[in-house]
């Protein structure tokens, strides 16, 4: 799924187009597309019929839509409308008379009779659904279903020591504690591939050896490749990643590692090693980031 540059290119997309209109009608065109909202297609759209987005928010690679009195005046059991993009969901900013995209599977309508908001998921992994916001395990006001999501590096309130130690309490490998969202949001297999190389850090050293100043170091990386990332539009390797407006981003131009199998580092010169990884891949410098003698398994 798209991590948290691709994630808050759309929902800085949806601040601008979407916010303060009142949705008219809502059409689901398949049911998959609504599916984690359990009470259906047609509650669904009754739920959203005379609201008004208040609020586009993210906390990590998660997004949603905050509606009526939420915003900044959000409370709890306020309803917000989560967005799940799965492998190829786009929520797309669309004029009424467009032609209706291939894979469409839901359409909001506002009462303005601006622009419309379309879910275009072709793999149909993806979905909304209503939820009340409640307490977050990192603070503030969350959809239920994510609420036990960390808070991501670029967070403002984001606690780094806390982060840190959350990591090292861990036993478990760097790149795993990487990518579990509890501990700290927003990176993905990209991000982490990109942090660990610029942190000169292998993904298999174990948690629990790992120095708060390295901990320090590869979150610290993290977030400043991610903002890189956010400046470019987000990491594009296909067609099915785009902000609202249809359009890809740049940053798989500049990543050193990432996909970047048997060529030179861009530090050192070594091939860069690909290797599996929790059915993916893992790209790694032999000679920058050192396999440790002891990996976690």
């Amino acid at each position: 799924m798209p991590e948290l540059p691709e994630v808050e290119v759309v929902r800085r997309g949806l601040a601008d187009h979407v916010l303060d209109r009142t949705i008219t009608e809502v059409a689901v065109a398949h049911p998959r597309a609504v599916r984690r909202h359990v009470e259906g297609a047609a509650d669904f759209a009754a739920r959203l019929a005379g609201r008004t987005v208040t609020g586009a928010c993210r906390r990590g690679k998660y997004l949603w839509l905050e509606l009526d009195g939420a915003g900044e005046g959000a409370r709890e059991g306020d309803d917000a409308v989560l967005a799940h993009l799965g492998m190829s969901g786009q929520i797309l900013v669309a004029d009424a008379g467009r032609a209706d995209e291939t894979h469409l599977r839901v359409r909001m309508r506002f009462a303005d009779d601006g622009p419309e908001l379309r879910f275009v998921d072709q793999r149909t992994f993806g979905g909304l659904s209503v939820h009340p916001l409640v307490p977050a395990a990192g603070g503030g006001l969350l959809p239920a279903p994510v609420a036990h999501i960390a808070r991501d590096p670029m967070d403002p309130a984001f606690d780094l020591d806390a982060a840190v130690a959350g990591i090292r309490r861990r036993r478990t490998g760097l790149k795993r504690a990487l990518l579990d969202q509890t501990v700290v949001s927003g990176i993905g297999n990209i991000y982490a591939d990109e942090a660990l190389w610029r942190a000169r850090l292998h993904g298999s050293r174990p948690t629990e050896a790992l120095t708060r100043g390295q901990g320090r170091a590869v979150l610290g990386a993290a977030a400043a490749v991610m903002g890189e990332a956010l400046v470019a539009g987000g990491t594009s390797f296909d067609a099915l990643y785009v902000n609202v407006n249809g359009a890809s981003g740049y940053f798989d131009r500049a990543l050193a590692v990432y996909g970047r199998a048997d060529r030179p580092c861009l530090r050192c010169g070594t091939p860069i090693r690909r290797d599996a990884f929790m059915n993916r891949s893992s790209y790694t410098c032999p000679s920058c980031q050192p396999r440790p003698r002891n990996p976690h398994p």
